[in-house]
């Protein structure tokens, strides 16, 4: 678990949930315990993405991946403890009991089979087939963007944020995670493996239904920048210090261009 967590990796949906704690007029430590909570359930399904049975990678954020490192079996149960963590992590958080609710909420529908789980099941069943573009968005949105909405609104929440905005957050934040696996996706297909720490080219090998197979590398990185030119005005109108947040979802969009 810890080979998993702490080897290497962006932090991306911690910062996210810690920036959108201080754009709400909160505190970036406000949302720490939630931005945890993130990123365990984010590296489960990153272990779990790795094994034979889906991906069958042998390389992630540039060390061995965690069933090459120890093995299968370990790898598995690594994930399932890291998925529990998560929700542990969120139970324990110094935060309001109604906090620690409603973020407990937010976190079981962005992971379940109607987010990130149902979303790479998509992802594996579409291999080989020629989508649409609305099947690709919708895959996209619940396997990344719904984990990046429930940062923002997390994060929001533990901030001290009304309902209100917190499903602002939660909407913006379903669109900073939809550029960022369209960005991804793109740097599969134009980036290196020292680059990007783990195997590239692997969606167009495996015919993967991704934004560029559908619109075009190009048409890609259009979409990835209309999502974030659309959203940054969103979250500038937010009362607290917005600018980290800002910063944040154009690096998502803007990886390796």
């Amino acid at each position: 678990m810890r080979y998993a967590v702490v080897g290497g990796g962006k932090r991306i949906r911690p910062l996210l949930a810690m920036a959108s704690s201080l754009a709400v007029g909160g505190k970036p430590e406000d949302a720490l315990d939630v931005g945890c909570a993130c990123e365990f359930v984010h590296c489960f399904s990153l272990i779990h993405d790795d094994l034979p049975a889906i991906d069958n990678d042998d390389l992630r954020r540039g060390q061995p991946t965690v069933h090459r490192k120890f093995d299968e079996a370990t790898a598995v149960l690594a994930g399932d403890a890291l998925f529990a963590l998560g929700f542990e992590t969120v139970v324990r958080a110094a935060l309001p009991t109604g906090v620690r609710l409603a973020c407990l909420e937010q976190l079981v529908a962005a992971v379940g089979s109607s987010g990130l789980v149902g979303g790479e099941t998509m992802d594996v069943h579409a291999k080989g087939r020629a989508l649409g573009l609305e099947h690709v968005e919708q895959m996209h949105a619940m396997k990344t963007g719904a984990l990046f909405s429930a940062c923002c609104a997390m994060g929001a929440a533990s901030g001290g944020a009304g309902s209100d905005l917190v499903a602002r957050l939660a909407n913006a934040g379903a669109s900073v995670g939809l550029a960022f696996q369209i960005a991804d996706d793109c740097l599969d297909a134009t980036s290196s493996v020292s680059a990007l720490g783990k195997p590239v080219r692997r969606d167009q090998q495996a015919d993967r239904a991704t934004y560029p197979a559908v619109l075009g590398l190009e048409g890609a990185k259009a979409e990835a920048e209309r999502l974030i030119t659309e959203t940054l005005p969103v979250l500038g109108s937010l009362p607290g210090e917005a600018a980290p947040l800002q910063a944040l979802a154009q690096a998502c969009a803007m990886r390796g261009s």
